[in-house]
């Protein structure tokens, strides 16, 4: 690879692993140019010609938040045997992930969702797609479980899935707002209680 190339991307990337830090924190309408070129010491100019806009520099900081949740999230949860014990690892694995936080300010969607979620734009339109994305995975590893006969098959895998994912999203805004991690412990075993209510072997659940 061309030296300057490489020089790019690695520039590139040193200032989407700030905005995502700063972004969690204070929003994503606190990124600028300037700002990120003063704190990371390089100039306003090369920012700009890597991003061109206050609104490419949010969109590249939210694909790049996209990227960093499926490598901690979604791939670990895929080494799980497929059925309910994938389903159990998706919700653990972004148990995980909020509580042991990548970004200063925890979860990155979480907070990206409040900001946009009443602000039409192309910005909101890819978080709202990257959360979409999330839910269908979700749905589709339920599905999968059931298809599997490792849950009942009279349930609606798409509501269990949806079931799932907000109550560990109740409790990762809590945790956060409250400064108390054990929501964190409540959640996870409210989901686990709930899995095992609707596995036709709820030994495949074992405690963790």
């Amino acid at each position: 690879m061309d030296k300057r190339v490489l020089r790019g991307m690695q520039s590139r990337q040193l200032i989407l692993d700030r905005a995502m830090n700063i972004a969690s924190a204070e929003g994503l309408e606190s990124l600028s140019v300037r700002r990120l070129a003063v704190e990371l010491d390089v100039s306003k100019s090369g920012v700009f010609a890597l991003f061109g806009s206050k609104e490419e520099l949010q969109l590249a900081t939210v694909r790049a938040a996209i990227e960093v949740f499926a490598a901690k999230v979604v791939r670990p949860a895929r080494r799980a045997p497929a059925g309910i014990r994938r389903v159990r690892a998706l919700g653990e694995s972004w148990l995980r992930y909020t509580r042991q936080p990548v970004f200063d300010g925890g979860c990155f969607f979480t907070g990206a969702a409040a900001e946009f979620d009443a602000r039409p734009g192309r910005v909101r339109d890819t978080i709202a797609a990257a959360r979409q994305d999330w839910q269908t995975l979700y749905a589709a590893t339920t599905s999968e479980a059931q298809t599997l006969g490792e849950i009942d098959a009279d349930l609606d895998p798409t509501d269990l899935a949806f079931e799932l994912d907000a109550l560990a999203r109740v409790a990762a805004e809590d945790a956060v707002l409250f400064d108390d991690d054990s929501r964190y412990d409540r959640v996870a075993r409210i989901m686990l209680a709930r899995l095992r209510a609707v596995a036709t072997d709820p030994a495949l659940l074992a405690e963790a």
